[in-house]
């Protein structure tokens, strides 16, 4: 039993799950990085008697390590074969190292299989769902810090009530993670604190989802290249702002999902499964929302650029700064999608140079004699798909950066919360 190991996958990480030493033999030889499940939590689930109580021995041998699924990881649960369990989107499988053998084989379920145990098996599922979202809360605190400056200017020139609430609704939701840490449980006095706090954080998230649709609504709008310079300026200067609100908005309501999981599996463990399996519907029907909002607004954001590039000929000045505006607010939305999971990129687009723009109309205006007008006009309408030149490299960049930040190496396990208020 020392050289066996069980492998769990929810679909968003990896639990390694077996006696210490061959759970770092399997770790190292896979290179993976990890950090600590959390696994005598599972006690909540065993109930009472004898059977209960040799499983709760089992759980305090063992040790679990939880592991973010990236392109690599992803690799070595193909690898091994995980096969689908009983319960819903978790897939298992027992691993060891026989003999003088080094390399881990597939093997039959052990006594010890967590398979033939669903609370268990539900159990664990339900703590790797709280690691992930504890892992995408510190991607998003990593986010925020960068762009530190720029939030604490939106949140303090803001006199909205919302964003009132949402700031103490922070406070609280990190005490009672605090708390959480310290007692390693959710108990009735420490849910009650937060019960309020799911409401307050969906306005928030309305209010931030509106003023970025409000942003897109006023590129639509404008008729002239100054007017459309001038939102497309506003855009970049206020989009990040109101992403970064967003995305606090999502950090704090995967720290109450966090809450509620542990206050079921204090409370109710018979019933944790399912509310996991909702938890995770709710989690995926904000990243929708979010998404088609911000991608409405980089669409607008890219439809103002091609506008631009017709323009210009008469307007040198300012079609070059609609197309940079749009390149930033693109590339902020590319790495705010990054740090949430969102999938996709976009191609930025390129600005065209004044004097390759003259050029080429004056180079048709040449061949074509008293067409030369018309070649210019229809120089514009070409102008968008040739500018896109330098998109591809460009747009691998971005894309490349956004799967750092989902599957960086975490090195060490750091079970310190780490979601400081705005």
């Amino acid at each position: 039993m020392d050289n066996e190991i069980q492998l769990i996958s929810d679909g968003a990480g990896l639990a390694v799950i077996g006696e210490p030493a061959a759970v770092e033999r399997f770790l190292v030889s896979e290179g993976l990085p990890s950090k600590d499940l959390g696994l005598q939590r599972l006690g909540s689930v065993l109930g009472a008697g004898a059977a209960a109580a040799q499983a709760g021995s089992e759980i305090a041998a063992n040790s679990g390590r939880w592991v973010q699924l990236t392109k690599e990881s992803a690799q070595v649960v193909h690898k091994y074969g995980l096969m689908q369990s009983k319960t819903p989107g978790v897939s298992h499988a027992m691993v060891g190292q026989p003999g003088s053998i080094k390399s881990w084989l597939q093997i039959a379920k052990g006594p010890g299989s967590m398979v033939g145990n669903p609370a268990m098996l539900a159990g664990a599922a339900g703590i790797m769902a709280q690691v992930a979202m504890q892992q995408s809360m510190k991607e998003i605190t990593d986010y925020l810090a960068v762009i530190d400056e720029k939030v604490d200017d939106v949140l303090r020139a803001q006199k909205d009530g919302v964003l009132a609430r949402m700031i103490g609704v922070g406070f609280v939701i990190e005490e009672a993670l605090t708390i959480r840490e310290a007692r390693g449980r959710v108990d009735e006095v420490t849910w009650s604190k937060v019960q309020g706090a799911p409401t307050a954080i969906a306005e928030t998230q309305a209010y931030a989802l509106r003023q970025l649709d409000a942003l897109a609504e006023k590129l639509e709008h404008k008729s002239t290249i100054g007017d459309l310079a001038k939102a497309a300026k506003e855009a970049e200067s206020k989009a990040q702002e109101w992403l970064a609100v967003l995305a606090r908005c999502f950090q704090l309501q995967d720290g109450i999902a966090v809450l509620e999981l542990d206050r079921v599996l204090d409370a109710s463990p018979g019933e944790l499964d399912g509310h996991r399996l909702g938890l995770k519907a709710a989690r995926k029907n904000r990243l929708e929302l979010i998404s088609r909002c911000t991608e409405r607004l980089m669409a607008r954001m890219d439809a103002a650029a091609g506008t631009a590039n017709t323009k210009v000929l008469m307007h040198p000045m300012d079609s070059p700064a609609v197309v940079q505006s749009s390149n930033h607010v693109s590339i902020a939305i590319v790495d705010f999608h990054g740090r949430l999971g969102i999938e996709g990129a976009r191609e930025a687009s390129e600005a065209r140079r004044w004097t390759d723009a003259a050029k080429e109309a004056r180079d048709k205006a040449l061949e074509t004699g008293a067409d030369g007008v018309g070649a210019a006009r229809r120089l514009g309408n070409e102008t968008l798909g040739r500018a896109k030149w330098a998109t591809g490299k460009l747009s691998s960049r971005i894309a490349e950066r956004a799967l750092r930040h989902r599957g960086g190496d975490e090195g060490e396990p750091d079970d310190s919360n780490n979601s400081p208020g705005l």
